[in-house]
């Protein structure tokens, strides 16, 4: 499930900062790609639609890279 996230995270992230998605791993760092709010939300509102479920954008804002974020996902599925 973790993998199936992750490539969800990179295949949007790719597409807000358009990069190649073989550029971008778990190890990736969101601080790297100089994100705004915005970014964040349509992550998070694509997540949300994507694995029906509910990402609260602040945690989601906390994650420092994109495994982090896809750790966080995986925990909020388990819930």
């Amino acid at each position: 499930m973790r993998e199936k996230v992750l490539n969800k995270i990179i295949e949007r992230a790719s597409s807000i900062w358009k990069t190649e998605p073989s550029a971008m791993s778990e190890e990736t760092v969101f601080a790297d790609m100089n994100p705004k709010s915005a970014h964040y939300s349509q992550m998070t509102t694509f997540l949300e639609d994507e694995f029906d479920i509910e990402v609260p954008y602040m945690n989601f804002k906390r994650c420092r890279t994109f495994g982090e974020a896809a750790d966080y996902i995986v925990e909020l599925l388990e819930d």
